[in-house]
């Protein structure tokens, strides 16, 4: 979030200052990863970045081949329910437990939520 950004949507200016507050207070390391959540209008997207070094360690997303062919068909929720389990499954590989929850500026319902109860039941604590 480097510069300046001009929003002319109320609700991406928002969007924007609440994410940048977050931001500030969030911070991933190597044995605590922030896992960041990415919600679009027709996809969910996670990632477990290690800030200190600016690495990605693990990603998900319904793009993949794998979970593809899982997810077609079924509702929003559901298909972010299988992705959350798929990042904490990855995580928990990588001998990672613990994580630190960022939820992009979005508001923690819906399937933001269901992503945050499968991870947790994948095995991550936040």
């Amino acid at each position: 979030m480097a510069g300046h950004i001009k929003y002319t949507n109320p609700k991406q200016r928002k969007r924007s200052r609440r994410k940048a507050s977050i931001r500030l207070r969030l911070s991933g390391t190597a044995e605590r990863p922030r896992l960041s959540v990415f919600r679009s209008t027709r996809y969910v997207y996670a990632q477990a970045v290690d800030d200190t070094t600016g690495r990605v360690l693990a990603c998900a997303s319904e793009l993949e081949e794998k979970l593809k062919g899982e997810v077609s068909g079924k509702p929003k929720k559901e298909r972010a329910r299988a992705i959350g389990k798929a990042i904490g499954d990855k995580l928990v590989a990588l001998n990672i437990k613990a994580v630190v929850f960022d939820r992009n500026g979005r508001p923690f319902h819906g399937r933001v939520k269901s992503f945050a109860e499968a991870a947790r039941e994948g095995g991550l604590q936040f």
